[in-house]
């Protein structure tokens, strides 16, 4: 019986505003920092695609104007 994906998430987030989800139970990857969400992976992804509207780096944001 296949239960699925059990594993708890966080979301992470870059210098870059980039996000990406990783395993709680993992350290954050280097560079990447603790978002504030936590839960399954249908629900990390659901509040990135909620947040991060602006899919461009941050480095770049500010000197391209948005079409």
């Amino acid at each position: 019986m296949d239960t699925g994906d059990q594993t708890t998430y966080i979301v992470v987030i870059n210098q870059e505003e980039q996000y990406s989800i990783w395993p709680k139970h993992r350290p954050a990857p280097l560079g990447w920092r603790d978002a504030g969400k936590t839960g399954s992976k249908a629900e990390c992804l659901a509040y990135i695609k909620e947040v991060w509207t602006d899919l461009r780096p941050l480095s770049i944001r500010g000197s391209t104007p948005v079409r």
